[in-house]
């Protein structure tokens, strides 16, 4: 039986937020590249524009979809609480990695095809 790694819950919420910016970026454009086929339209085209589109979108949903992490900033900042701070800004940087990552996998994928 394989022994159960611990890990960090702060590590894991920043695994998770970079995974799922990265599968909205790359199974978006997949989807929107299967789409473009469907109507005739070239799919390299419609999948790097798709891409380019939704990485920002990717980083709203990876970290909640919601305004909560930026006033958990704020509020914690102002009360002069670094930590909560440093965690929030590290999610949103793996967020935005992770949409990153996608973005460019989705162009190295269709190099030369646009």
């Amino acid at each position: 039986m394989r022994a159960m790694v611990n890990i960090h819950p702060v590590l894991v919420l920043a695994f998770i937020d970079f995974f799922t910016a990265f599968g909205v970026v790359f199974g978006g454009a997949m989807l929107a590249g299967i789409g473009a086929t469907f109507l005739f339209m070239p799919p390299s085209t419609m999948m790097l524009k798709t891409a380019a589109n939704l990485k920002i979108w990717a980083v709203v949903a990876a970290i909640g979809g919601s305004i909560d992490p930026i006033r958990v900033i704020e509020s914690n900042l102002s009360d002069g609480q670094l930590s909560p701070v440093a965690q929030q800004v590290a999610f949103i940087v793996c967020a935005f990695l992770g949409a990153h990552m996608g973005t460019e996998l989705i162009r190295w994928l269709c190099k030369g095809a646009a």
